[in-house]
């Protein structure tokens, strides 16, 4: 017990994040009277927050670099959604070639902003509050404050699920719709998320336990047998928790599954090979970093460059999910992502977060919308609500940092 409750506190920023998301779960199913954890709005969460959970990945590869900011993500958003209109819409394209178009559009507005930020030294927040302003005007510029539809790949992308291959049959053994007090009780379950959730977590248990005993051969360090044995149980359970729930609804989200693919290269990215350890080195001490070899411009131009790309991805989830190229899209997206990261235990200083705790981070801001609207508070509350808790969190990264200096 001694050994999990010291592993507790040195990871006490990564657990605290998921037990807080867990809290606010709880909280605001009670507020909602169960209405909150209903399948569709579980769905609902999924595909409305999709958007934040792909930003908040590109921007803590930013803030690892020295707590450095990207403004102008919420723009590029609106940019590549009006490219999008421009070339499927006006034009008459085919989708895939205007999804592809968009997305080297973001990558293209990436590098110009890396350019700036990595070899001319104009600082981030200046260089992507210009970027902010120049993207929003272009947008502007293409779509002349003009809503143009977006429908076909768009459309699968952001409203539809993974086709069911199975029969729609529902066992009554597993159906539980009546104790969830479903309004629309479904007549049948997804099997396809069943099974991939049954798989998933079978593989990731898999994973972890060969992972861990890997670390052991090699004489790292662990977590305590009980730490690890409590950490792979929540996880295989909450994966086919999910999954029961989604079946219930339209299965898997496409934006799930992007989402996912996202988070398994990302992580793989910033914990499994050097360029991710030189992220990690350059919010350590930018300076150290240089003097030991690490290319710190090269890093600055990738990561922006990066953020671009996945900016230009969110830009094609947010049009698929409003079916159009709209003038106001973007809006405050970068606030989400910035708010999102800070959340899930991203350092204001750098060198310290992850993109689990991104995610975290994103869902914490997703399920605090969802709850808060289905209890009917008003908008600007809502915002108040989201700022102090951005703001609870950066206080609670201060006041770690300084208790491990005087300890």
């Amino acid at each position: 017990m001694n050994k999990i409750r010291e592993y507790m506190n040195r990871n006490m920023r990564q657990y605290g994040m998921l037990i807080a998301l867990i809290a606010i779960m709880i909280f605001f199913a009670f507020a909602t009277g169960g209405k909150l954890i209903w399948p569709r709005n579980v769905s609902m969460l999924v595909r409305q927050n999709a958007y934040v959970l792909i930003l908040a990945i590109g921007m803590m590869l930013c803030i690892l670099t020295g707590g450095n900011i990207d403004l102008s993500v919420g723009s590029l958003v609106a940019l590549v959604g009006a490219m999008s209109g421009l070339i499927a819409t006006t034009l008459g394209w085919p989708d895939w070639l205007a999804i592809i178009i968009s997305i080297i559009t973001g990558l293209a507005a990436g590098m110009w902003q890396g350019f700036w930020i990595a070899f001319v030294r104009v600082p981030p927040f200046i260089a992507t509050l210009a970027g902010m302003l120049v993207f929003r005007g272009v947008e502007n510029i293409i779509l002349d404050g003009k809503t143009l539809p977006l429908l076909g790949a768009y459309e699968f992308i952001g409203v539809r699920s993974i086709p069911d291959i199975a029969p729609k049959t529902l066992p009554d053994f597993l159906h539980i719709g009546d104790l969830l007090r479903l309004e629309n009780k479904p007549e049948f379950l997804n099997v396809t998320a069943l099974a991939a959730g049954l798989a998933l977590s079978v593989i990731y248990v898999v994973f972890i336990f060969f992972n861990r005993r890997s670390k052991i051969l090699r004489g790292y360090e662990v977590a305590p047998l009980g730490s690890f044995i409590g950490k792979a149980v929540g996880f295989f359970v909450f994966i086919n928790v999910l999954a029961y729930w989604l079946s219930m609804e339209e299965g898997i989200p496409v934006l799930l599954v992007i989402v996912a693919i996202l988070f398994v290269v990302y992580t793989f990215i910033t914990t499994k090979t050097i360029p991710g350890r030189h992220l990690y080195a350059m919010g350590g001490n930018a300076k150290a970093a240089e003097l030991s070899g690490i290319n710190t411009k090269k890093m600055m131009f990738l990561v922006y460059s990066n953020m671009g790309l996945l900016a230009a991805v969110a830009g094609i989830v947010n049009a698929g999910r409003s079916m159009a190229a709209s003038p106001i899209a973007g809006v405050n997206y970068e606030l989400d992502a910035i708010g999102a990261c800070f959340i899930g235990g991203a350092s204001a200083y750098g060198g310290i977060g992850t993109i689990w705790g991104a995610i975290v981070g994103g869902f914490i801001m997703g399920v605090m919308n969802n709850g808060m609207s289905i209890i009917g508070w008003d908008v600007f509350l809502q915002q108040v609500s989201k700022g102090l808790v951005v703001l609870f969190a950066v206080a609670f990264d201060m006041w770690s940092k300084s208790k491990s200096k005087v300890s």
